[in-house]
């Protein structure tokens, strides 16, 4: 039987803006899957994050708020000050925890319940960044039997994150950033059953 992905979720932190600028510009807008993402942001930066990238991807980028429903093809962004995750009921809910490796949204807590609600039908994926966030979470994606992957940090804009990541053991595939977004397609219409 073939492993089907629900959702992908991604994190980054330094340099995270064109990070996902390149992988978002390559997914189509037929993305059978949703999308969540936590860049590490200020909490008083304001959230123009989704704008940005609404413009530089055919998918839909939603600036969620709490309880919006997960929808394929479209793309989520955690807003600054807030945790983002996933409730069991397949939508986005905000937590006022307090802050994971200094950061909220922290990417630990997105995919401990991504990982949570999907087990293994999440693909975990971290990216550039300066600190060790998401590292747990992809440990336990990995132990809910789901995919993980990290850009190599030789293209990454600071290498710690996915260092950190990829340290763990739990990383499945390493890729450099211009080949991510064609990896992720390709796992998600490859897998679906």
């Amino acid at each position: 039987m073939q492993q089907r992905i629900q959702a992908v979720v991604m994190g980054a932190s330094w340099g995270g803006l064109d990070a996902y600028t390149r992988i978002l510009g390559k997914l189509p807008a037929n993305l059978p899957v949703p999308v969540l993402l936590v860049q590490h942001q200020h909490p008083s930066g304001g959230d123009k994050l989704p704008w940005i990238l609404d413009t530089r991807t055919a998918l839909r980028v939603v600036a969620p708020t709490d309880k919006t429903p997960l929808e394929p093809g479209s793309v989520y962004v955690a807003p600054p000050g807030y945790h983002m995750l996933v409730d069991v009921d397949h939508t986005v809910c905000f937590s006022l925890a307090a802050p994971v490796n200094y950061s909220r949204p922290s990417i630990d807590e997105l995919f401990f319940s991504a990982g949570h609600v999907f087990g293994s039908n999440v693909l975990g994926i971290i990216l550039t960044g300066a600190n060790d966030d998401g590292a747990a979470g992809i440990t336990y994606i990995k132990q809910r039997g789901g995919i993980t992957m990290a850009q190599s940090p030789v293209t990454a804009e600071a290498r710690v994150m996915p260092e950190a990541a990829i340290a763990t053991g739990c990383v499945d595939e390493i890729h450099d950033l211009d080949d991510m977004g064609d990896m992720i397609s390709a796992l998600v219409f490859g897998l679906q059953a």
